[in-house]
């Protein structure tokens, strides 16, 4: 449950910043989301990988650091954590009329490629400074994803959206941000590129697969959840 709570109070606030910036209309919305993603990255690490993203989870699972289940549990904690920042903007933020982002024509490939591809860069980046075997006792890989994510949302942000996150593309929808009839874009495109990420990695590192520990004070997020069980 640790993990879990983990996963739901990063996702909370990663949905909450992103909300109140993009609503409020702030100027250095995809700074605060890189940053705030950064810090609880830093923060929740060690205890349950900071995912605070379905298709990082998928990627992970594909990778072999967790289980089936683990993965169906932090699906859930991110959806409610998400389905909570959203509540928590609605009431932080009067932005009056909402038109929701919808996709057509020409539109619509864009947006999907958009989202695969950072979503992609994303996945790829937590694997490599987050659960490689090659980075052990990093302190960097809280800098790598939150600068991935700020890189993504100033790229493609009005193109797509930005979410690369299916738990922020559903919290945006609840949020009247992204057309619930569109949402199988980011759904879509974002769980795609979260495997190929994953297929990438294990392609360019055949050594290291699995849900082996790494060695002993690595910084690796993810295996502060092997430590937490073993304790």
């Amino acid at each position: 449950m640790r993990q879990r709570l983990c996963e739901l109070i990063g996702t909370f606030f990663l949905v909450l910043t992103i909300g109140t910036t993009v609503l409020g209309q702030a100027p250095l919305a995809p700074l605060a989301i890189g940053g705030v993603l950064m810090v609880m990255v830093y923060a929740g690490g060690h205890i349950s990988g900071a995912h605070y993203n379905p298709a990082v989870t998928l990627a992970v699972f594909i990778r072999g650091r967790i289980t089936a289940g683990d993965a169906a549990g932090y699906l859930g904690a991110q959806l409610l954590g998400g389905a909570l920042g959203a509540l928590g903007v609605r009431w932080i933020i009067d932005p009056g009329k909402i038109t929701a982002l919808s996709f057509s024509g020409q539109e619509l490939g864009a947006a999907l490629l958009s989202e695969l591809l950072f979503t992609l860069a994303l996945a790829y980046v937590v694997l490599n400074v987050a659960t490689s075997k090659s980075h052990p006792d990093n302190s960097f890989y809280g800098l790598a994803i939150g600068f991935t994510v700020m890189a993504g949302a100033t790229a493609v942000g009005g193109i797509s959206g930005g979410a690369f996150n299916p738990a922020v593309a559903f919290a945006g929808a609840l949020m009247g941000l992204f057309s619930w009839s569109a949402i199988w874009v980011h759904l879509l495109a974002e769980l795609a590129g979260a495997a190929i990420a994953a297929a990438a990695f294990l392609a360019l590192n055949p050594d290291d697969r699995g849900t082996e520990p790494l060695p002993e004070g690595a910084a690796d997020p993810a295996a502060g959840e092997s430590a937490l069980r073993a304790g």
